[in-house]
């Protein structure tokens, strides 16, 4: 039995993809749920054994960066395969497929045990290690996505804020203190399907080839984003929520596809009675939606049949 080091999924509170064009990020530690390397010989549990399959087809794509002089880090390749061969698997709680990080978790749970060469980051985090350090989760996690900016699982790794300034300037960063007595607050909303990463971020790269479509990322998307992170972090919630209200308007009137069909219309009523603006988590398509409010109970009462999740209140 491995010792069991946890790792949690994250969530990208702003950012998604706009980092693609360079604006900023938010991501945050989500300690709902987690993950950990687990050994079971005896195990007959389907997902046990369906992840053990997708541990050795991950190995193999390592071995292959290895042999092509392109791994970034030394993995102790011996010991993966033995650990393999004895039953090796992620024993998560991370959803799959719903914008909080699943396969970064078990990037960074692979990286912890196997690397030989960690790159430490010292208490007070430099920014360049942790450069350093995505771009090593970069190469390895595009075997899961085919091309991956290795956020998620430098989030899942050092279990800490990251505010992304650029692709080539990132940092730990601090929270605003929440708020337990506060009415406002950030939710996640369950939608009960999972997304398909790949898929949506293959629509987003063809909408990127329309000249309109870049500009109005790199213009309106990046300014309305990039005030929201702002105005969170300074605790100054009424421009935050006048960036998000625009934000949230973008996304519907671009990002169609991104957004399940059965959730447009409770997005359009956000934005028209301002009880709540909706955004996506992650890569949309499915899985969770970020949502934030001025007064949750009123934005939970005309979402009351919807599963709601608060992950910040203020």
């Amino acid at each position: 039995m491995l010792k069991r080091s946890l790792f949690y999924a994250k969530i990208l509170l702003f950012g998604e993809y706009g980092i693609i064009e360079d604006s900023m990020g938010l991501s945050i530690p989500f300690n709902k749920f987690n993950g950990a390397l687990r050994i079971d010989d005896n195990t007959g549990d389907a997902l046990a054994i369906a992840s053990n399959k997708d541990i050795r087809e991950f190995y193999q794509y390592l071995d292959m960066l290895r042999r092509n002089n392109e791994l970034p880090c030394a993995i102790d390749f011996n010991t993966l395969w033995q650990d393999i061969e004895k039953g090796l698997y992620f024993d998560s709680s991370i959803p799959q497929g719903f914008g909080v990080g699943s396969s970064g978790a078990l990037v960074a749970s692979i990286y912890d045990k196997y690397c030989t060469d960690k790159i430490v980051i010292e208490q007070h985090q430099k920014g360049d290690e942790i450069l350093m350090l995505k771009q090593v989760f970069s190469k390895m996690e595009s075997f899961f996505h085919g091309k991956s900016s290795g956020l998620d699982p430098l989030i899942c790794y050092l279990n800490l804020p990251i505010l992304i300034k650029s692709k080539t300037n990132l940092d730990t960063v601090g929270l605003p203190t929440p708020n337990e007595e506060g009415k406002g607050a950030i939710f996640l909303m369950d939608s009960g399907i999972p997304g398909q990463t790949h898929n949506m971020v293959s629509i987003f790269l063809e909408k990127c080839k329309n000249e309109g479509f870049r500009n109005l990322i790199k213009h309106q998307f990046k300014k309305y984003n990039d005030e929201c992170i702002d105005a969170f972090l300074k605790k100054d919630f009424k421009p935050l929520f006048s960036s998000l209200k625009k934000l949230s308007q973008l996304v519907y009137d671009n990002f169609s596809p991104m957004i399940p069909d059965n959730y447009k219309k409770l997005w359009k009523e956000g934005i028209e009675t301002n009880s709540y603006y909706l955004k996506l988590c992650g890569s949309g398509g499915g899985g969770f939606i970020l949502g934030f409010t001025q007064d949750y109970a009123q934005a939970a009462e005309k979402l009351k049949l919807q599963q709601l999740q608060v992950i910040y209140k203020f």
